[in-house]
């Protein structure tokens, strides 16, 4: 048998896997509407599912019709794409693997194959087997389409969870009228540092603030990055119009920076939280008493 001669069978057997899965639809979308895949996702009715599994099969019966049974880009494809992407992302969210989803949807196979072969009863061997063979491919094609979509779904919600947890780890804290403050924690990185960048300018419009502090008390180290950060959040608070005050500058870190040779002078900086408070207080002409101190007395 030539290559042309194997190329038409395999057609042949695919257009043959089209019609059935036209013609055998209804049936098909029953037994799918109980499999794990779809009843696990559409839990609210089983008539979702039933439609969902319908337009799967008509999908996977354009891809057959066409013949590019092994092509995660045909065609047909595109139609369920966003259907099977949202099954995906859920049953990530459920917590299932991206392993356990590709075998959810090779369990379909079984009960649509025992649907082809019952409707291949009467012809040969030949006959049957190339078909089967062809649906198994298919559906091959189709497990690794889901594999790549839920992959895709999964580092959508690691991405949006990081963000979450960046925008959660940068609080900004309003301390008092025209005042506030971020306490950071942690590694400074570009991405952390554009969030607390948006999140304190964010703050300085809405608390219509004068005076920005960031507390970088719980920060283990300062580098040249972490400098280059402070100073553009500082630049871009200042165009805001509020004056930033760094605070929380330790010993160790007083000479990382010195030995660096980082120039922060244009940055106004206090050794504690509460020194850059009673600072931003006093620019605004409050006068703070130490009442538990020895004289009592304004600071």
């Amino acid at each position: 048998m030539t290559d042309q001669d194997s190329a038409a069978n395999r057609e042949a057997s695919a257009t043959v896997v089209g019609d059935f899965l036209l013609r055998r639809r209804e049936q098909i979308c029953q037994r799918w509407a109980d499999e794990t895949l779809f009843r696990t996702v559409f839990t609210v009715s089983r008539d979702e599912a039933v439609e969902a599994a319908g337009a799967l099969v008509e999908a996977l019966a354009v891809v057959a019709a066409s013949g590019r049974i092994e092509d995660l880009r045909a065609p047909g494809f595109a139609g369920v794409a966003e259907q099977l992407a949202r099954m995906a992302a859920s049953r990530a969210r459920a917590g299932a693997a991206p392993g356990q989803i590709a075998d959810e949807v090779a369990a379909l196979r079984h009960s649509v194959t025992a649907l082809l072969r019952a409707d291949l009863s009467g012809a040969d061997g030949a006959a049957t087997e190339a078909p089967v063979v062809a649906l198994t491919v298919l559906l091959g094609t189709l497990r690794v389409f889901v594999m790549e979509t839920a992959l895709s779904a999964g580092e959508g919600i690691i991405e949006r969870q990081r963000l979450q947890l960046l925008e959660v780890a940068t609080p900004v804290i309003k301390l008092w009228n025209g005042i506030v403050a971020v306490p950071l924690i942690g590694t400074l990185d570009s991405a952390r540092s554009q969030v607390v960048m948006e999140s304190l300018l964010e703050a300085v419009v809405t608390q219509q603030a004068r005076f920005a502090i960031l507390d970088i008390t719980g920060v283990p180290t300062v580098d040249s990055l972490v400098a280059q950060h402070l100073m553009k959040t500082v630049a871009a608070a200042r165009l805001m119009g509020a004056e930033c005050i760094v605070s929380g500058i330790r010993p160790a870190i007083a000479q990382t920076i010195v030995h660096l040779g980082i120039d922060l002078s244009s940055i106004i900086t206090r050794t504690s939280l509460d020194d850059a408070l009673a600072y931003a207080l006093h620019q605004q002409g409050a006068v703070i008493v130490d009442r538990a101190g020895n004289g009592g007395g304004p600071r």
